[in-house]
């Protein structure tokens, strides 16, 4: 049975050094965090969320691909103050996709206002196909 080294060890695509995570408690530290995923490689970094709508969350960056790897396969599940963390690989283009959906909704909501359609009240056509009533 051969051992394979960490050079020569074939990774998934989606593994990267940047790491997401979510379910975290909202007054964890930095400090905490650096104890946490510190004890599985050297950091570059961590950003932990404080918006409204991104507490709970932070991004961890390692020095090395291999060393994320030993993170995401340890602490995923990990329990921190009775919550479970959720530990995923980053992957920009899903984190892209979800603001281009934003920026549609954001879009529409324009064109609504600038046409004086409300989202609540079916089109002209379309509330005559579902009452039989035709529109002149």
């Amino acid at each position: 049975m051969a051992v394979r080294t960490r050079a020569n060890a074939r990774l998934p695509p989606e593994v990267n050094r940047v790491l997401y995570v979510r379910n975290l408690p909202f007054k964890i530290t930095s400090e905490e965090m650096y104890d946490i995923f510190g004890k599985y490689g050297a950091i570059r970094q961590i950003r932990i969320g404080t918006a409204k709508d991104t507490r709970g969350t932070a991004f961890v960056v390692y020095e090395d691909i291999y060393d994320a790897k030993n993170a995401v396969d340890h602490l995923s599940g990990f329990n921190v103050c009775n919550r479970y963390l959720i530990v995923l690989y980053y992957q920009q283009s899903k984190m892209t996709k979800k603001l281009d959906v934003q920026k549609k909704k954001q879009e529409v909501e324009k064109l609504k206002e600038k046409y004086g359609l409300d989202s609540n009240e079916p089109a002209p056509a379309a509330a005559a196909a579902t009452t039989g009533v035709g529109v002149d």
